[in-house]
């Protein structure tokens, strides 16, 4: 199943829970997409600013674990739909997960393949590894972008290429402009 977006603009700020408010706030974001293992609440600040959030539930896996929710095709969906209405209201998407290190960096991918299309899946690995050393972006989530965005493992191959992330308890935010 294949779909694409297509444009560039809107940058991506990717970021761990913990400085979500903040990258946000620095960046004058307009759009947010929060994953975690459970629901949260929306900042307040989010719907003072009338944000658009999306908020997606799945825990970071790549393969199936007993009482786990995996991540969806919807969920990827949801991560292409959030890319283009940001790129579309010409608005900076704060994207996040509990560490910032394996589900946002995946996501934020995921959108940088769709807003550049096909035969750039390497070079936009490449500088996602340089954008975040400790980007482990989620397996799972890259293989059901891959037959989405119709990819023939193009996106999957580019980000086994860049290896693991460095260790790290907690991801560094960063800003990337596809």
């Amino acid at each position: 199943m294949a779909i694409g977006g297509g444009g560039r603009g809107s940058p991506l700020i990717v970021c761990p829970r913990r400085t979500l408010e903040e990258s946000a706030s620095l960046h004058d974001a307009g759009h947010a997409l929060m994953m975690g293992s459970q629901a949260e609440d929306i900042p307040e600040e989010f719907t003072a600013r009338n944000f658009h959030t999306t908020q997606l539930v799945f825990n970071d896996i790549s393969q199936q674990r007993a009482g786990l929710q995996m991540p969806s095709a919807g969920d990827v969906i949801a991560i292409l739909q959030a890319g283009r209405q940001a790129l579309a209201d010409r608005r900076a998407l704060v994207i996040n997960c509990f560490a910032g290190v394996s589900r946002s960096p995946a996501a934020a991918y995921i959108i940088a393949c769709d807003r550049r299309g096909p035969g750039t899946e390497q070079e936009l690995a490449a500088s996602l590894r340089a954008h975040s050393p400790q980007a482990t972006p989620n397996a799972a989530m890259i293989a059901l972008a891959d037959d989405i965005l119709g990819r023939r493992g193009a996106m999957s191959a580019a980000i086994t290429a860049i290896g693991r992330g460095l260790e790290c308890k907690e991801g560094t935010s960063f800003s990337w402009t596809i």
